[in-house]
């Protein structure tokens, strides 16, 4: 599998890209996932219900299931927080995982970067960004993608990891 890093500061619009990426992505005929870093604790689980329930109770896994999708929820108590390849052995294959968050790690990367929200950018302190997804100039080697324009960021990273898939 092939892994791709968006990275930026923290409400540079990640999440709102690859929203927009996903299904440009799909048009080209890739499979992708995604895997997303939160700094923030967070749950998708409710309390009172069962799996809740089970979880609070010590289970250290615990699977939904219903016919539409399923969920693994894995509680990390007194383990050191997953690496990033951990997290990918446990995927599925698919041709493409982009990456949200996860800046410290080494792998090809997007920065998502806003001048006018006057945040310093990550690509003057990263090696492994590649480009940058941007709504202004910017005096850089590297290329800058339009922020707007996720068929054009689509491409990028298609071209960049050689994704294409051959014509019929």
């Amino acid at each position: 599998m092939k892994v791709f890093g968006i990275a930026g500061r923290s409400g540079s619009g990640k999440t709102s890209l690859l929203e927009q990426l996903i299904p440009c992505l799909r048009a080209k005929g890739l499979r992708v996932s995604i895997i997303k870093h939160s700094h923030h604790g967070f749950d998708i689980d409710r309390p009172g219900k069962d799996s809740y329930r089970h979880r609070e109770a010590g289970a250290e896994e615990v699977m939904l299931a219903c016919n539409a999708r399923w969920a693994l929820m894995r509680e990390v108590r007194d383990e050191a927080e997953p690496e990033l390849g951990d997290l990918l052995a446990r995927l599925a294959p698919v041709d493409l995982v982009l990456v949200e968050g996860f800046k410290q790690e080494s792998i090809p990367k997007l920065e998502v970067y806003r001048p006018a929200w006057e945040r310093p950018p990550l690509y003057t302190e990263r090696q492994d960004i590649m480009a940058i997804a941007t709504d202004a100039q910017l005096d850089t080697h590297l290329p800058c993608l339009p922020l707007n324009e996720p068929e054009v960021i689509a491409a990028y990273i298609v071209r960049s990891l050689n994704l294409e898939k051959p014509s019929c």
